[in-house]
Formats: structure tokens, C-alpha cells, sequence
């Protein structure tokens, strides 16, 4: 048992080296195939012990930018709940272990854990999900095929059937263990060669027009990871910034401003208010602007707001996704925390509802506030209803210091393969980028300065098969790992049934006769 605590903790951080910053993600299948023997043919509890040590040993590193930015408390009760659903796919491994065509369910039952943890309890965590430790890798072109989901299946699968190939590798048996290590080794090297065909002939979305959009990340006075040391400063940048591009040569269809580009109401301030005019005005195109905006008193609203040089604002987008315990409180009318972090979340901030994309300048945006980009809901049913291109307003000067940024803009960057759209993403003051359908970055700002992106872009309103399959791949796989866990009790209840009734025809037999032993015979 030391043993496989050793291998399962040893595959958490080959997981964690498959991301940024290491960014290996070759390391990726290796790490899956030492969680699938390291729990081989363990009991229910044994198992899950050893799942959720791979968890820990992943997720406590994966993000460990939490402990520095945020703090350890909320690092180690965020780390610890995401640790228990990989103990929870190792309390399943001896269930869908017993099922022909093993790897499969395990594969289905890990994305199910994956998309379950992404989005409960509260809001989730989407961060690790395998599907995101792929850009720069010839598997990404896939994503516009087969989805985040899809794609995390088939890289569970391709780990978990290397696994399958090693037992059968390391069993001595004669013929039918060779066809399997045959099928095991066979089945990995197949499903890398779907995943990088999508390479040789990657799905191209028609082009319909063309934008030039302006993406201006003011930066941060006083400390870079503090957005509430001089947050009028802040916006303040941001309207000098977008008045400079005003006195340039081009002139943009619109212009994007970051999350908390005001992180104060834009409506109620008269001061932030005069800025974001006097900004618009000055550029003479619409400006989306990100801000804070009351709803009521207990309440905020976390918005992208199109502001019109001549009808003012407009069309707002809500982040869709707060963070739990970092933009509200879960329960607070029964727990309202007084302490560190938790003491600056005053109001809770609501989730919006908001499907369709934003009208900017005549063009169909599908926008997303920060996290928003790691679930797959908020872009998906936006392109659905006809966005055009897609942009990402962002704040991480809480992480500006950590890894959490190149993680978060690595998303960002398959998303935009994904939806086979132009992304433009604003951050305050890092990483502000232009990135292009095939994931490529053609532009982006260096952290902690002041700068504006100017870039033509493509428009597209035809969807990837990805974004035509929308939530199907997680219903379906889902389902399947539903149907393995049904599947393998059954298994599971017969041979307990089978051996209960090999112990009772034993028991029931008679004794076998024997001759008395030289002891026992008499002298006569």
C-alpha cells in the first residue's frame, strides 16, 4: 500500500507538471495511467484512499498561486474540496474495473467527476481539467471537433488504456494477455492518432468580415496586485490610455476595457462617470467598459457595459460565474465570516443569466468576465445565438504574481480554437492579447505596463461541431460513467453471491477419509 500512495502521488504531480508553468503536457497520460494502477484491484475504501491522495498531491500544487494571492486558508479548503472528487473517481475504480473495455468507463467517469467539480459545489472550479493542459500541443486542433469535454475523455482514455497496456505487459500469461497488451498499447497510440489528425486538416470557420478593435490594459498605480489601493487611479489610466488612442493614426470599430476598469458604480460616481464620457468621446466609438455596478444594497453586479459616444451605455453582459467565497459569500444569511480575506466581501456578487451576445458597434460579441472563459456554458450559448467574435475582460492583479495568469490566458487561447472565433481579451494590467481561431497569439501586452492593442480581426457566425454539440458530450459521458458505476455493482454483487455460494458447497462437502497414522493404530 506505501507503494501505490508513492505512484498515485507521483501521478498528481506529473498532472500538475502537464500545466502551466511547467507545461509539459506530454506528462499528462502518464500521470492518469499511475492513478489507474495505483488503484488496481483495491477494495472500495483502499482505492478512494489512493484517489484522493493523487488528489492532493495534484490539486494543492496545481494551484498553488491561490496560497500566495488569495491565502492558505482558502487555498487549502478549496484544494481539499477539489482533492475529494478524485477520491471519489478511486471509490469507483473497483466497480467500473470490473466491466470489459475497463479504461473506457474509468475515462467516462473521470470527465464526469471533472465536469462535476467544475461547476458544484456553489459555482465550482474548472481549473485542471485535462482538456486545458493542451494548447501548443498537435491535440488542440480537436477542440473545435470534439469540445473541452470530449477532448478530456479521449486524453482520460489514452492514459487509462497505457495503464491497461503495462498490466497486461507486466502479467506472464500466455496468449489472451498478449492480444490485450496488444489492445491496450494499440488502443492509446489510436485514440493519439484521432486526436492529431484535427492537426493535418484543422476545421476553419468561414470568414464573414473583419473588425479593428482596441484592446487597453491601463495598468495599476501603487502595488501591481492591489486593484483597490487607487482604483479611481486605475480607471483614471484607462481614460488617459483610451485618449492617447483617440490622437493615433487608426481608429478602431470599438475599444475593450478590462474588468474592474471601474471598481466602483460608473452610474453612481460622478467622478468615474466623467472619465468613461470624456474616454468615449474622445475616441468617438463605442468602449466597453468593465464595472461594478450596485444592486441594491447587499447586492453587485459584475458588468460589461457598452458605452456609446452617443447614446451612452447600452447593452450590459453579467459575469455569469462569481467566485465562491472570493466575489460572495454561500449561505450568508446563516455564516457571515469576519476574518481575513472574507472581511473585504461586503456584498455578494449575483450570477447573470444572459445568453445572447452584446451589440457593439453593429457586431455580435460573446463576452466573458475572468473565470467566465473555464466554464463551458458562457461562450458556447452566446456563439449559439450568433456572436460574431469573442472577447474576455479580466482582472488578475490578485494573481499578477503568480502562475494563475499564463493558466487562465492558456484557456483563453482554447477557447478561441474551440469556437474556431477571434478572441480579444483586456486585462488591467496583465496579459492583455489578441489571439487568432488556431489559438496563435498575434499580439499581446507585457504584464504590468500600460498599453493598447490595436488589431484587425476576422468575423465569423458559423459554428465548430464543438459548439453545434454543446452540452451533449457531458450528458452523454456522463450517463455512461452512470451506467458503468449501475453496471460494475451488478458485477460486483454477483461475485460476492458466487463466492458466498463457493464457501457454502465447501462447508457443506464431507470430510475426506484418511488412514489412521502409525500412531494411532493398535498393537495387538
Amino acid at each position: 500500500m506505501p507503494l501505490r500512495l508513492v505512484l498515485a502521488a507521483l501521478g498528481g504531480l506529473a498532472l500538475t507538471a502537464s500545466f502551466e508553468p511547467i507545461a509539459i503536457p506530454y506528462l499528462l497520460p502518464f500521470g492518469l495511467a499511475a492513478f489507474a494502477l495505483a488503484t488496481r484491484d483495491l477494495t472500495f475504501w483502499r482505492s478512494g484512499l489512493v484517489g484522493l491522495v493523487f488528489g492532493v498531491a495534484f490539486y494543492f500544487t496545481h494551484i498553488d498561486w491561490m496560497r500566495t494571492s488569495i491565502g492558505p486558508d482558502a487555498w487549502v479548503a478549496l484544494s481539499a474540496i477539489e482533492a475529494l472528487f478524485y477520491g471519489l473517481v478511486g471509490l469507483a475504480v473497483p466497480l467500473v474495473r470490473r466491466l470489459p473495455a475497463w479504461p473506457v468507463w474509468l475515462a467516462a467517469t473521470w470527465t464526469a467527476a471533472d465536469g462535476l467539480r467544475s461547476g458544484w459545489p456553489f459555482s465550482g472550479m474548472p481549473w485542471g481539467r485535462l482538456g486545458f493542459a493542451v494548447v501548443d500541443t498537435p491535440v488542440a486542433a480537436a477542440l473545435a471537433y470534439v469540445g473541452m469535454t470530449g477532448l478530456s475523455f479521449l486524453l482520460a482514455l489514452v492514459g487509462f488504456l497505457l495503464a491497461a497496456g503495462v498490466e497486461t505487459w507486466l502479467d506472464r500469461s500466455e496468449a489472451p494477455v498478449r492480444r490485450a497488451r496488444q489492445l491496450g498499447f494499440g488502443g492509446a497510440l489510436a485514440i493519439l492518432a484521432v486526436l492529431v489528425i484535427p492537426t493535418v486538416a484543422p476545421y476553419e470557420t468561414e470568414v464573414t468580415g473583419s473588425a479593428v478593435v482596441a484592446a487597453v490594459q491601463g495598468n495599476l498605480p501603487g502595488p501591481a496586485d492591489d486593484i483597490l489601493y487607487d482604483h479611481r487611479g486605475v480607471t483614471r489610466n484607462h481614460v488617459d490610455a483610451t485618449i492617447d488612442l483617440a490622437d493615433g493614426d487608426v481608429r478602431p470599430d470599438f475599444v475593450l476595457w478590462p474588468e474592474n476598469s471601474t471598481a466602483v458604480d460608473p452610474f453612481r460616481e460622478s467622478d468615474v462617470n466623467d472619465g468613461i464620457r470624456e474616454a468615449v468621446a474622445a475616441v468617438g466609438v463605442p468602449v466597453v467598459v468593465g464595472g461594478l455596478v450596485d444592486d441594491g444594497e447587499d447586492h453587485v453586479l459584475n458588468q460589461g457595459i457598452v458605452w456609446d459616444p452617443v447614446t451612452g451605455p447600452g447593452e450590459r453582459y453579467t459575469k455569469q460565474h462569481p467566485v465562491a467565497y472570493g466575489e460572495y459569500i454561500p449561505f450568508r444569511r446563516y455564516w457571515d465570516p469576519n476574518f481575513g480575506a472574507l472581511r473585504e466581501i461586503g456584498r455578494d456578487m449575483k450570477s447573470g443569466t444572459r445568453t445572447s451576445p452584446i451589440q457593439v458597434a453593429g457586431i455580435k460579441v460573446a463576452d466573458a468576465i475572468c473565470f467566465d472563459v473555464a466554464y463551458d456554458d458562457v461562450a458556447r450559448d452566446q456563439l449559439q445565438e450568433g456572436a460574431e467574435l469573442m472577447t474576455v475582460q479580466t482582472s488578475n492583479a490578485s494573481f499578477i504574481f503568480t502562475d494563475q495568469i499564463d493558466q487562465q490566458f492558456a484557456i483563453t487561447r482554447l477557447r478561441a480554437i474551440e469556437s474556431g472565433r477571434w478572441l480579444v481579451v483586456a486585462a488591467t494590467n496583465g496579459i492583455t492579447g489578441v489571439i487568432a481561431p488556431d489559438g496563435t497569439v498575434v499580439a499581446s501586452a507585457d504584464p504590468r505596463t500600460t498599453a493598447v492593442l490595436v488589431e484587425q480581426v476576422g468575423l465569423s457566425t458559423e459554428l465548430t461541431p464543438a459548439i453545434r454539440l454543446g452540452a451533449w458530450p457531458a450528458r452523454v459521458l456522463t450517463g455512461l460513467a452512470l451506467l458503468g458505476l449501475v453496471l460494475g455493482a451488478i458485477a460486483y454483487r454477483r461475485q460476492r453471491e458466487e463466492d458466498a455460494a463457493s464457501t457454502r458447497d465447501a462447508s457443506d462437502a464431507p470430510a475426506p477419509e484418511t488412514s489412521p497414522s502409525p500412531s494411532e493404530t493398535s498393537v495387538g
